[in-house]
């Protein structure tokens, strides 16, 4: 029988988080979720991830769905959303998960995760990423006019007030948009899918929220850079779906020469979305995987 998700609250960094869990195993697997997504984008992974023996956490966010939403975009700096992280892994001990931890992230918890465990504030045994490239070639990307093009909504993100109002518009259009119109497989986000994500982008102070990550990225990001150059030793997965209209794949390349144990894989005909929209593939390469890289 299929492990049920429960949603539970945690106290961590000074925040309480709304979390997703699924198992009760001595391992511990922490999903950090993307923008402009929620917990609820693990909802396929966490069941798969119980029945291997893992505890499997998916959190919001600071500033998403059921988390607190701290105000002012310092907030959302790097140094505070990797404390979250740390912070999220004592309080999982604490509640009795005491086995290695496999970091999983998509989209801005890649962001995360990458800066995580290149700076190490936590042991991390294992690193799966999906969507996200490191952080150096991002950085080397943006220096190339193909992916700028790629990534003009940084910048749009960086205005006051105005991205908020578009995206909020017509009950959040943009957001169902943005899941819709990236997607290949586009039954995988029928309606009662997009309606959780504009719900969440419409509570009070989320989206203003969720962009200050953006904000922040370009305001407060001189802390991280010693990190880019890391070599990274702890055993990675990168999965890529192909069709993704906001990252290149030409991302992706070189990443071996940065991570001493990688392996990648890429899902053509998927998007973006890729853990949402694949499920079936990006879990059965996570069994694989998990199975040679043993805790």
């Amino acid at each position: 029988m299929t492990a049920a998700i429960e949603t539970i609250q945690v106290e961590a960094n000074g925040l309480r988080f709304a979390v997703d869990r699924c198992g009760s195993g001595s391992l511990l697997a922490l999903c950090l979720h993307g923008f402009p997504e929620s917990r609820f984008s693990w909802r396929y992974q966490l069941p798969m991830l119980a029945e291997l023996g893992f505890t499997a956490w998916a959190p919001d966010l600071r500033g998403y769905g059921d988390s607190d939403r701290p105000q002012g975009v310092a907030a959302y700096a790097m140094q505070n959303l990797l404390a979250d992280v740390a912070a999220l892994i004592d309080a999982a001990r604490r509640m009795g998960v005491q086995g290695p931890v496999t970091l999983i992230g998509h989209d801005w918890g890649g962001a995360i995760a990458w800066m995580f465990v290149l700076l190490r504030p936590r042991p991390i045994a294992r690193f799966i990423v999906m969507n996200l490239p490191h952080p150096l070639r991002f950085a080397e990307g943006l220096r190339t006019l193909r992916q700028l093009r790629r990534s003009w909504y940084l910048f749009f993100f960086q205005l006051p007030w105005l991205p908020e109002r578009v995206l909020a518009a017509n009950q959040a259009a943009a957001i169902a948009g943005m899941f819709r119109g990236m997607a290949v497989d586009k039954s995988r986000f029928p309606r009662a899918v997009l309606e959780v994500y504009c719900k969440n982008a419409l509570r009070p102070g989320a989206l203003t929220a969720m962009l200050n990550y953006y904000r922040a990225m370009f305001r407060h990001s001189q802390r991280s850079k010693p990190a880019l150059r890391k070599f990274l030793e702890v055993p990675t997965l990168m999965i890529w779906g192909e069709r993704d209209s906001a990252l290149g794949i030409e991302l992706t390349y070189g990443t071996e020469a940065l991570v001493q144990d990688f392996s990648l894989h890429y899902l053509p005909g998927v998007s973006h979305w890729v853990q949402q929209e694949a499920p079936e593939a990006v879990n059965a390469i996570m069994i694989e995987w998990l199975a040679t890289h043993g805790s």
